[in-house]
Protein backbone atom coordinates (compact mmCIF):
# COMPACT_ATOMS: atom_id res chain seq x y z
CA UNK A 1 0.00 0.00 0.00
CA UNK A 2 0.78 3.73 -0.52
CA UNK A 3 1.22 5.30 2.69
CA UNK A 4 1.46 8.60 4.19
CA UNK A 5 3.13 8.63 8.01
CA UNK A 6 2.07 11.40 9.84
CA UNK A 7 4.58 11.15 13.54
CA UNK A 8 6.99 12.80 15.89
CA UNK A 9 9.75 12.14 18.43
CA UNK A 10 10.90 8.65 19.03
CA UNK A 11 7.51 6.90 18.52
CA UNK A 12 7.17 8.54 15.33
CA UNK A 13 10.65 7.68 14.22
CA UNK A 14 9.84 3.92 14.98
CA UNK A 15 6.91 3.49 13.07
CA UNK A 16 8.69 4.94 10.13
CA UNK A 17 11.31 2.78 10.65
CA UNK A 18 9.18 -0.31 10.51
CA UNK A 19 7.17 1.13 7.56
CA UNK A 20 10.22 1.36 5.53
CA UNK A 21 11.61 -2.20 6.47
CA UNK A 22 8.31 -3.56 5.22
CA UNK A 23 7.00 -4.48 1.45
CA UNK A 24 4.50 -1.05 2.07
CA UNK A 25 5.39 2.18 0.26
CA UNK A 26 6.29 5.57 2.02
CA UNK A 27 5.01 8.58 -0.20
CA UNK A 28 5.01 11.11 1.99
CA UNK A 29 5.71 12.08 6.02
CA UNK A 30 4.51 14.89 8.23
CA UNK A 31 6.01 15.94 11.02
CA UNK A 32 5.94 18.71 13.64
CA UNK A 33 8.66 21.36 14.06
CA UNK A 34 11.04 20.51 16.75
CA UNK A 35 10.03 21.96 20.13
CA UNK A 36 12.19 23.14 23.56
CA UNK A 37 9.36 21.65 25.69
CA UNK A 38 11.13 19.93 28.09
CA UNK A 39 8.95 16.50 27.74
CA UNK A 40 9.01 16.92 23.79
CA UNK A 41 12.54 17.08 23.91
CA UNK A 42 12.63 13.51 25.90
CA UNK A 43 12.84 10.95 23.35
CA UNK A 44 13.37 12.86 20.47
CA UNK A 45 14.52 10.57 17.55
CA UNK A 46 14.10 12.61 14.00
CA UNK A 47 11.19 11.77 11.68
CA UNK A 48 12.16 14.21 9.34
CA UNK A 49 15.68 12.87 9.62
CA UNK A 50 15.01 9.62 8.38
CA UNK A 51 12.50 10.36 6.36
CA UNK A 52 15.25 12.43 4.38
CA UNK A 53 17.78 9.77 4.68
CA UNK A 54 15.54 7.51 2.40
CA UNK A 55 14.14 10.39 0.41
CA UNK A 56 10.87 10.59 1.54
CA UNK A 57 9.64 14.03 0.99
CA UNK A 58 8.80 15.16 4.60
CA UNK A 59 6.22 18.58 5.77
CA UNK A 60 6.04 20.44 9.07
CA UNK A 61 3.28 21.40 10.79
CA UNK A 62 1.72 22.39 14.01
CA UNK A 63 -1.65 21.45 12.60
CA UNK A 64 -2.84 19.54 9.64
CA UNK A 65 -5.61 21.52 8.97
CA UNK A 66 -4.43 23.86 5.79
CA UNK A 67 -5.57 23.76 2.39
CA UNK A 68 -1.79 23.29 1.56
CA UNK A 69 -1.09 20.40 3.44
CA UNK A 70 -4.47 18.86 1.86
CA UNK A 71 -3.23 19.10 -1.66
CA UNK A 72 -0.20 17.77 -1.04
CA UNK A 73 -1.68 14.37 0.34
CA UNK A 74 -4.60 14.71 -2.58
CA UNK A 75 -0.87 14.39 -5.12
CA UNK A 76 0.57 12.03 -3.43
CA UNK A 77 -2.60 9.51 -3.50
CA UNK A 78 -1.85 7.42 -0.37
CA UNK A 79 -3.76 3.75 0.70
CA UNK A 80 -3.98 4.84 3.72
CA UNK A 81 -2.15 7.45 6.85
CA UNK A 82 -0.41 5.64 9.68
CA UNK A 83 -0.17 8.17 12.48
CA UNK A 84 2.02 7.62 15.91
CA UNK A 85 2.08 10.55 17.99
CA UNK A 86 1.27 13.16 16.01
CA UNK A 87 0.65 16.40 18.71
CA UNK A 88 -3.00 18.15 17.57
CA UNK A 89 -6.08 17.34 16.29
CA UNK A 90 -6.31 15.58 12.43
CA UNK A 91 -9.30 16.86 10.60
CA UNK A 92 -12.05 14.12 9.19
CA UNK A 93 -10.91 15.37 5.06
CA UNK A 94 -7.60 14.66 6.35
CA UNK A 95 -8.33 11.07 8.21
CA UNK A 96 -11.17 10.17 5.84
CA UNK A 97 -8.97 11.02 2.60
CA UNK A 98 -7.14 7.37 1.90
CA UNK A 99 -9.52 4.66 1.01
CA UNK A 100 -8.32 2.79 4.04
CA UNK A 101 -8.74 5.74 6.10
CA UNK A 102 -5.94 6.60 8.83
CA UNK A 103 -4.29 4.02 11.19
CA UNK A 104 -3.13 5.14 14.56
CA UNK A 105 -0.85 3.79 16.71
CA UNK A 106 -0.93 4.72 20.46
CA UNK A 107 1.21 3.40 23.57
CA UNK A 108 -1.53 1.93 25.35
CA UNK A 109 -4.02 -1.00 25.47
CA UNK A 110 -7.22 1.37 25.06
CA UNK A 111 -9.74 2.04 25.43
CA UNK A 112 -7.59 2.77 28.63
CA UNK A 113 -5.32 5.34 28.72
CA UNK A 114 -6.15 7.54 26.12
CA UNK A 115 -4.24 10.42 25.50
CA UNK A 116 -1.10 11.41 26.81
CA UNK A 117 1.62 10.04 28.62
CA UNK A 118 0.10 6.89 29.31
CA UNK A 119 2.68 4.54 30.38
CA UNK A 120 3.56 7.25 33.27
CA UNK A 121 0.32 7.31 34.53
CA UNK A 122 -0.42 3.41 34.00
CA UNK A 123 2.32 3.09 36.15
CA UNK A 124 1.29 5.39 38.76
CA UNK A 125 -2.01 3.50 39.11
CA UNK A 126 -0.65 0.43 39.04
CA UNK A 127 -1.33 -1.58 36.15
CA UNK A 128 0.05 -4.89 35.65
CA UNK A 129 0.28 -4.64 31.88
CA UNK A 130 1.51 -2.09 29.04
CA UNK A 131 1.24 -1.75 25.56
CA UNK A 132 0.64 -0.64 22.15
CA UNK A 133 -2.57 -0.12 20.19
CA UNK A 134 -3.40 0.24 16.53
CA UNK A 135 -6.78 1.35 15.62
CA UNK A 136 -8.50 2.92 13.07
CA UNK A 137 -9.45 6.84 13.77
CA UNK A 138 -12.57 8.43 13.61
CA UNK A 139 -13.80 11.57 15.30
CA UNK A 140 -13.29 10.88 18.94
CA UNK A 141 -9.64 10.84 19.90
CA UNK A 142 -8.15 7.18 20.21
CA UNK A 143 -11.67 5.60 20.11
CA UNK A 144 -11.79 3.87 16.83
CA UNK A 145 -11.89 0.22 16.47
CA UNK A 146 -9.02 -1.92 17.62
CA UNK A 147 -7.02 -3.69 14.38
CA UNK A 148 -3.92 -5.21 16.62
CA UNK A 149 -2.98 -4.38 20.24
CA UNK A 150 -0.28 -6.27 22.13
CA UNK A 151 0.99 -6.10 25.96
CA UNK A 152 3.72 -6.10 27.87
CA UNK A 153 4.11 -7.02 31.76
CA UNK A 154 4.84 -4.41 34.24
CA UNK A 155 7.14 -6.09 36.72
CA UNK A 156 7.41 -5.00 40.27
CA UNK A 157 10.42 -2.87 39.93
CA UNK A 158 10.13 -1.60 36.63
CA UNK A 159 10.14 2.38 35.98
CA UNK A 160 8.73 4.97 33.06
CA UNK A 161 11.99 4.44 31.21
CA UNK A 162 11.94 0.91 31.31
CA UNK A 163 8.16 0.78 30.23
CA UNK A 164 9.05 2.93 27.40
CA UNK A 165 11.45 0.20 25.53
CA UNK A 166 9.44 -2.11 26.15
CA UNK A 167 6.43 -0.53 24.66
CA UNK A 168 8.67 1.27 21.73
CA UNK A 169 9.76 -2.35 20.92
CA UNK A 170 5.95 -3.21 20.03
CA UNK A 171 5.23 -0.43 17.41
CA UNK A 172 7.21 -1.71 14.88
CA UNK A 173 4.92 -5.64 14.66
CA UNK A 174 1.68 -3.88 15.55
CA UNK A 175 2.09 -1.56 12.84
CA UNK A 176 3.02 -3.73 10.17
CA UNK A 177 0.88 -6.54 11.68
CA UNK A 178 -2.21 -4.42 11.63
CA UNK A 179 -1.74 -3.11 7.97
CA UNK A 180 -1.37 -6.90 6.51
CA UNK A 181 -4.44 -7.28 7.70
CA UNK A 182 -5.64 -4.14 6.33
CA UNK A 183 -3.90 -4.99 3.17
CA UNK A 184 -5.61 -8.95 3.09
CA UNK A 185 -9.19 -6.84 2.78
CA UNK A 186 -10.40 -7.31 6.77
CA UNK A 187 -12.52 -4.58 7.05
CA UNK A 188 -14.31 -5.28 10.72
CA UNK A 189 -12.34 -5.65 13.63
CA UNK A 190 -12.50 -4.79 17.69
CA UNK A 191 -15.17 -2.25 18.97
CA UNK A 192 -13.63 -0.37 21.76
CA UNK A 193 -15.88 -0.97 25.03
CA UNK A 194 -16.14 2.89 25.85
CA UNK A 195 -17.63 1.77 28.84
CA UNK A 196 -14.12 1.29 29.87
CA UNK A 197 -12.56 4.07 28.62
CA UNK A 198 -10.30 6.37 30.56
CA UNK A 199 -8.50 9.57 29.03
CA UNK A 200 -5.58 11.58 30.42
CA UNK A 201 -4.20 14.71 29.88
CA UNK A 202 -0.23 15.81 29.60
CA UNK A 203 2.09 15.75 32.63
CA UNK A 204 3.24 18.93 33.91
CA UNK A 205 5.24 20.41 37.05
CA UNK A 206 2.19 20.15 38.67
CA UNK A 207 1.97 16.55 38.29
CA UNK A 208 5.62 15.51 39.94
CA UNK A 209 4.91 17.42 42.83
CA UNK A 210 4.83 14.75 45.89
CA UNK A 211 1.80 15.23 48.08
CA UNK A 212 2.28 12.94 51.30
CA UNK A 213 -1.21 12.29 52.04
CA UNK A 214 -0.84 9.85 49.05
CA UNK A 215 -0.04 6.58 50.38
CA UNK A 216 3.56 5.34 50.11
CA UNK A 217 2.79 2.28 47.38
CA UNK A 218 1.30 4.97 45.14
CA UNK A 219 4.38 7.54 45.80
CA UNK A 220 6.95 4.78 45.03
CA UNK A 221 5.22 4.05 41.77
CA UNK A 222 5.24 8.13 41.08
CA UNK A 223 8.89 8.28 41.98
CA UNK A 224 9.62 5.39 39.52
CA UNK A 225 7.35 6.68 36.61
CA UNK A 226 9.62 9.90 37.03
CA UNK A 227 12.61 8.26 36.27
CA UNK A 228 15.73 9.89 34.32
CA UNK A 229 15.27 11.38 31.38
CA UNK A 230 11.62 12.35 32.81
CA UNK A 231 12.52 15.17 35.58
CA UNK A 232 12.15 13.75 39.14
CA UNK A 233 9.28 13.76 41.48
CA UNK A 234 9.77 16.46 43.95
CA UNK A 235 9.13 17.90 47.37
CA UNK A 236 10.62 20.48 50.08
CA UNK A 237 12.38 20.11 52.95
CA UNK A 238 13.09 23.78 55.02
CA UNK A 239 12.05 26.05 52.22
CA UNK A 240 13.87 24.02 49.25
CA UNK A 241 13.18 22.07 46.44
CA UNK A 242 13.97 18.25 47.30
CA UNK A 243 14.40 15.69 44.26
CA UNK A 244 13.58 11.85 45.24
CA UNK A 245 15.08 9.90 43.33
CA UNK A 246 14.71 7.00 44.71
CA UNK A 247 12.57 5.10 47.30
CA UNK A 248 10.81 1.86 48.67
CA UNK A 249 7.31 1.38 50.65
CA UNK A 250 8.44 0.75 54.26
CA UNK A 251 8.91 -2.42 56.09
CA UNK A 252 7.68 -0.99 58.94
CA UNK A 253 4.14 0.81 60.06
CA UNK A 254 4.31 4.40 60.89
CA UNK A 255 2.05 6.62 62.28
CA UNK A 256 1.24 10.34 62.58
CA UNK A 257 1.09 13.59 60.28
CA UNK A 258 1.85 12.84 56.14
CA UNK A 259 5.56 13.99 54.99
CA UNK A 260 7.10 14.04 58.91
CA UNK A 261 10.91 12.69 58.56
CA UNK A 262 10.60 9.70 60.66
CA UNK A 263 13.03 6.91 61.30
CA UNK A 264 15.89 5.25 59.59
CA UNK A 265 15.48 1.90 58.27
CA UNK A 266 17.57 -0.22 56.49
CA UNK A 267 19.30 2.21 53.40
CA UNK A 268 16.54 4.81 53.52
CA UNK A 269 14.73 7.39 56.05
CA UNK A 270 11.01 6.76 56.31
CA UNK A 271 8.44 9.64 55.30
CA UNK A 272 5.12 9.26 57.31
CA UNK A 273 2.44 9.04 53.95
CA UNK A 274 -1.18 8.33 53.80
CA UNK A 275 -4.00 11.17 54.52
CA UNK A 276 -5.06 7.93 57.47
CA UNK A 277 -1.64 7.83 58.78
CA UNK A 278 -2.64 8.78 62.17
CA UNK A 279 -4.26 5.26 62.38
CA UNK A 280 -0.47 3.79 62.70
CA UNK A 281 -1.42 1.05 59.97
CA UNK A 282 0.35 2.54 57.07
CA UNK A 283 3.37 1.97 55.86
CA UNK A 284 5.68 5.06 55.57
CA UNK A 285 7.87 6.28 52.11
CA UNK A 286 12.12 4.94 52.54
CA UNK A 287 13.98 7.44 50.85
CA UNK A 288 17.41 5.90 49.48
CA UNK A 289 18.36 8.70 47.57
CA UNK A 290 17.75 12.93 46.88
CA UNK A 291 19.13 15.81 44.68
CA UNK A 292 19.46 19.07 46.44
CA UNK A 293 17.92 22.00 44.81
CA UNK A 294 21.78 23.07 43.61
CA UNK A 295 21.84 19.29 41.76
CA UNK A 296 23.83 17.76 44.33
CA UNK A 297 23.27 14.25 44.89
CA UNK A 298 23.51 12.12 47.56
CA UNK A 299 21.91 8.93 50.19
CA UNK A 300 19.02 10.12 52.03
CA UNK A 301 20.68 9.28 55.01
CA UNK A 302 23.24 11.47 54.23
CA UNK A 303 21.06 14.32 53.45
CA UNK A 304 18.99 13.79 56.65
CA UNK A 305 21.36 14.64 59.10
CA UNK A 306 18.58 14.01 62.34
CA UNK A 307 15.11 12.79 61.95
CA UNK A 308 12.15 15.00 62.84
CA UNK A 309 10.80 18.19 60.56
CA UNK A 310 8.29 17.64 57.64
CA UNK A 311 8.86 17.29 54.09
CA UNK A 312 5.88 19.62 52.36
CA UNK A 313 4.35 19.82 49.00
CA UNK A 314 5.04 23.63 48.94
CA UNK A 315 7.60 25.70 49.94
Amino acid sequence: MRVVMFGYQTWGHRTLQALLDSEHDVVMVVTHPKSEHAYEKIWSDSVADLAEEHGVPVVIRNRPDDEELFQLLKEAGPDIIVANNWRTWIPPHIYGLPRFGTLNIHDSLLPKYAGFSPLIWALINGEREVGVTAHMMDEVLDAGDIVDQRAVAVEPTDTATDLFHKTVDLIAPVTVGALDLIASGQTEFTKQDRSRASFFHKRSEADIRINWDWPADVLERLIRAQSAPYPSAFTFHKGKRLEVLAAVVSEGRYGGTPGRVFYREGDGVVIVAGADARTGRNHGLAIARVRTEDGHELPATEYFTSMGGYLTSRP
